[in-house]
């Protein structure tokens, strides 16, 4: 192939094929223990520290349910627009992974705790729905570690039986750009609720992803291959790029695709052939004799709905409708929690006579590039809201120039300064007194007489000089807008 593969998979997807995309997304419960015992889920403790009797499944250890874990579940069921099953069984997914130690895995089947529900895209063409198939409940198994011996395989069962909700879409998804932007809603969505931290680097989220092609008139769907934990949404891209080519190439060749698991290999940027792909009948399903169905009632989940918060989508149209931001503006401030809070401090912080377009562009640009520079999540901003909201008060109050605003932002970064007080420490004031002013244009226009002519005649462009002039006469801190205004009346 001359083309690199991305645009090749697009140039062939647009012409003959199309990509048909479903994700097995795996969040963790936030919750301080595991779904059947009392262990701690805190994040980065020595291996094997944090195993209970049941999570290393000694015999006679029976599994009691977490009620928090549960109604984390329901909550995100109610993020998700889904029906809450009153019913739910658990089940016993058997298989043999060496970090699995019941040899089963501890899961919900046929009667989820959550059904169908929507996720709403906000994509450049408009806004898409993504079906939700289920969310249920199941424990996590421990994990393997082949890079830490040179012929054995190691195993920390820190992980063994903590909560994880599994949330199935319908096949809805058609591109990478889809599926990029589905899972940041979706974590957005469980970040709101509280429900799953959605730290991809920590294991909170991961996603099995299932890719099939077909002919873009065919309306059968053709045979899929499930790609295993795949941890980042940069590596779901490349994962769905590589597979959906493997497959086209297949078809072309006139051969069979088999329908099987994979891996995603980041290092060579290919998919490889795991196991064939287990049916249901495969992990021999059937309801844990050691737990009880799990049955809630119309009041629990009611009671649950009352604390649900406003959610992404209800906050877009409050912040358009309120703030009058645009669809776009609103989308990247409602895209994670900590930026609306931000956002709204910012407002409120700001009192009346507030520029919100302003300190709209400020947040999503200056702001957001030193986050970006920094590795810095919004949270750990080097600025605080009430020190940003000042910053924009003096430019809308005139007392400093955008220009210098940049200048005393930088200023700001360290150690989070009050902007009025580097105002006042290095004489950055904005020159705002018309007279003033207009003696300083007096003599640029009397030192440059020959290029004020020259200008009356119509050489417009000679405007711009005039306006430079005043700015580094003024030592850039003249208010351009009354440059602007004094020197349209005096040439």
């Amino acid at each position: 192939m001359s083309k690199n593969k991305s645009e090749y998979l697009i140039e062939r997807t647009n012409n003959i094929y199309e990509v048909v995309i479903g994700l097995e997304v795996h969040a963790q419960v936030t919750s301080n223990s595991k779904l059947f015992s009392s262990s701690s889920t805190k994040f980065g403790a020595e291996p094997n520290t944090q195993v209970s009797l049941v999570d290393a499944a000694f015999p006679g250890m029976l599994p009691v349910i977490n009620e928090f874990c549960v109604k984390q579940a329901i909550k995100t069921g109610i993020g998700l627009r889904a029906k809450i099953n009153k019913r739910s069984v658990f089940d016993r997914k058997n298989y043999f992974y060496a970090d699995l130690p019941q040899g089963y895995q501890i899961s919900q089947f046929k009667y989820p705790i959550v059904g169908e529900g929507t996720v709403i895209l906000d994509m450049p063409d408009g806004q898409k729905e993504i079906g939700i198939e289920r969310l249920h409940l199941e424990q996590d198994a421990g994990k393997s570690i082949h890079d830490m011996d040179p012929q054995n395989t190691l195993v920390d069962l820190n992980r063994s039986g903590v909560a994880l909700m599994e949330i199935v879409s319908k096949p809805d998804l058609r591109t990478l750009e889809e599926v990029s932007t589905y899972i940041k809603k979706l974590r957005s969505i469980m970040r709101y609720l509280g429900t799953c931290d959605g730290n991809m680097q920590e294991g909170s989220l991961r996603a099995d992803v299932n890719v099939s092609v077909r002919l873009k008139d065919s309306k059968e769907l053709g045979t899929r291959c499930e790609i295993k934990n795949v941890n980042s949404i940069k590596f779901m891209q490349m994962a769905i790029d590589y597979e959906a080519n493997r497959q086209v190439d297949l078809i072309e060749d006139g051969k069979i695709i088999d329908q099987e698991t994979r891996l995603f290999d980041i290092r060579k940027n290919e998919t490889r052939s795991m196991r064939s792909k287990e049916d249901a009948h495969d992990y021999r399903y059937f309801p844990d004799p050691d737990l009880l169905p799990l049955e809630v009632s119309d009041e629990f989940i009611n009671e649950l709905k009352s604390t649900i918060p406003e959610l992404p989508d209800d906050k877009k149209k409050r912040f358009i409708e309120e703030f009058k931001l645009s669809a776009y503006e609103a989308t990247i401030l409602v895209s994670d929690i900590e930026i609306s809070k931000y956002f709204e401090e910012v407002i409120s912080k700001m009192g009346k006579n507030q520029d919100i377009k302003l300190a709209v562009n400020w947040i999503t640009g200056e702001l957001f590039a030193v986050l970006n520079n920094k590795n810095l999540e919004i949270a750990e901003s080097p600025i605080s809201a009430e020190n940003l909201a000042k910053l924009v008060n003096l430019i809308k109050n005139g007392t400093i120039s955008g220009k210098i605003a940049k200048t005393i932002f930088e200023l700001m970064i360290d150690g989070d300064r009050d902007p009025q007080k580097i105002v006042e420490e290095k004489g950055l004031k904005q020159e705002s007194d018309p007279k003033a002013l207009e003696a300083l244009i007096d003599k640029i226009i009397n030192d440059n007489r020959e290029k004020a002519i020259e200008y009356k005649q119509g050489k417009e462009k000679l405007f711009g000089f005039f306006v430079g002039q005043a700015m580094k006469a003024s030592g850039g801190k003249a208010n351009p807008q009354l440059i602007n205004e004094i020197l349209k009346k005096k040439l």
